[in-house]
């Protein structure tokens, strides 16, 4: 696979989406998890997506359960912790798995296009976020503890290229 746009995921509704649907858009794929840690990082998700949408780009979550069991809740309840806490606007994904044998294609992917700290390409944590270019190829991996607000340079850079 070449970029984003050659996998297709169910939404948290359970109906499959073509990733190709979002053609031509900067986009910031994130695993996520409602009792972590990292979990306000929702709001600031969200603000990128408010500020940025209209400029051609989407943050697209996927939960996962990986990581201590921090997301262990349905897809009702995922959708609704996520609106009624945070407001979430941006597309959500099924519960997926990131790692291992069951990981999502979309997911092996994003691990081999950018590896981690020391060249290793597994998740390590929820909230890892990969920005990806508009043409959907990896522009870069970021740690789960970069908050979305120190992402801004790096999505302003993308969105000034041409499509």
């Amino acid at each position: 696979m070449s970029n984003v746009y050659q996998f297709t995921a169910d939404s948290l509704a359970g109906e499959p989406v073509p990733l190709s649907q979002y053609a031509g858009k900067v986009l910031l794929i994130v695993n996520t998890a409602s009792e972590c840690g990292f979990t306000p990082q929702y709001a600031g998700l969200q603000q990128l997506q408010e500020q940025y949408a209209g400029q051609g780009f989407s943050v697209l979550g996927f939960p996962c359960n990986q990581f201590g069991k921090q997301e262990p809740g349905d897809a009702r309840q995922i959708a609704d912790f996520c609106e009624s806490r945070f407001h979430v606007a941006f597309p959500l994904f099924a519960k997926i798995d990131v790692n291992g044998p069951n990981a999502h294609p979309l997911y092996r992917w994003l691990t081999s296009e950018a590896k981690g700290l020391l060249g290793i390409g597994a998740i390590k944590w929820n909230f890892t976020k990969f920005l990806l270019r508009r043409d959907g190829t990896v522009f870069k991996r970021y740690a789960p503890t970069t908050k979305p607000e120190e992402l801004k340079a790096d999505i302003e850079r993308l969105l000034a290229e041409p499509a």
